[in-house]
């Protein structure tokens, strides 16, 4: 297992090293520039800014420099943000994501995977077809759609809940956002946890146990759902990362001071050191997830580890 994991840990990094390089030759190459947008500066003072920031420097060494930097853990000053840093703007904007993505993604899994194999089980009835269509509409409406919404009929039109605005202590300011950010990925995992309940229903074992007068719900936790939610399981990654790309919006429509409203402001101001801040750091997040899952994948199931070591 140790072997496994440390192949699976080696092979993150040329991931994260292909991310920061592209990631720097994309903003660096994008029209305008940190100090395009704002008044008109007289040409001495630009040069001057360029200066202070590296970007008079041919770009191979800016991206040198940038990786000695980020050796040290240091991801630069913000360029239209003077006063901060980007590990100023990344400490103070991370908790509030990290809540919002847990919350959407427990929300996700806690009630799409029961819908799921509520699905399953009523099979070809009326329960199925609403879930159904109800997983369907809900994958094809983005969450920069249903955001709005949720906060136009429960915000403005029934004043039971907050719009905009985060104060630490008050939960309702995260309910719309996470319900927002959660659905897309729950209806998807109500489609994968049916269509995988109803092909580990066709498996001989199963038949057998309930031949066998096994009791259908013993059947269903013992024999149905270890292996049917092995994909669950393998989605989550992706569903975290769906997740994380997605509060780039909702973070900006409910007006929360997280990472991703950040990174769309930077984004907007061309501020080259906080966007690759908040990639990288998106980047880590979804690499990290994602070998987490691998790694408790190859702990449940020996054969995945056997298949990639051969």
């Amino acid at each position: 297992m140790l072997r496994y994991a440390l192949g699976r840990l080696l092979g993150a990094v040329p991931t994260l090293f292909a991310v920061v390089t592209l990631a720097f030759l994309l903003v660096r190459l994008a029209p305008g520039g940190p100090f395009d947008q704002q008044q008109r500066l007289a040409p001495e003072v630009k040069a001057n800014l360029d200066r202070a920031y590296g970007l008079d420097r041919p770009l191979p060494e800016q991206y040198l420099r940038y990786l000695a930097g980020l050796a040290r853990g240091d991801l630069g000053p913000s360029m239209r943000l003077r006063d901060f840093s980007v590990n100023e703007l990344i400490r103070a904007g991370m908790p509030v994501s990290l809540t919002l993505g847990a919350l959407a993604l427990a929300l996700a899994v806690g009630v799409g995977v029961p819908l799921g194999v509520f699905a399953a089980l009523r099979r070809a009835r009326a329960a199925d077809h609403a879930l159904l269509g109800l997983a369907v509409a809900g994958i094809a409406i983005p969450a920069y759609v249903t955001a709005p919404v949720l906060a136009l009929v429960f915000g403005i039109h029934l004043h039971w809940l907050p719009v905009a605005g985060w104060e630490r202590g008050r939960p309702s300011d995260l309910v719309l956002p996470a319900v927002a950010l959660a659905l897309p990925t729950l209806a998807y995992l109500v489609r994968l946890t049916r269509a995988s309940v109803l092909e580990v229903l066709t498996q001989p074992h199963v038949r057998t146990a309930l031949a066998k007068g096994l009791p259908a719900g013993r059947v269903l936790l013992r024999h149905v759902l270890p292996p049917a939610l092995s994909p669950v399981l393998g989605y989550l990654g992706p569903a975290a990362a769906a997740i994380l790309t997605g509060s780039l919006v909702v973070e900006t429509v409910f007006g929360l001071p997280g990472m991703g409203r950040f990174l769309v402001q930077g984004a907007i101001n061309r501020d080259y050191t906080l966007v690759m801040g908040k990639v990288i750091v998106y980047a880590l997040i979804v690499i990290g997830l994602n070998l987490a899952v691998d790694l408790l994948q190859g702990l449940i199931d020996p054969r995945l580890r056997r298949a990639r070591r051969a």
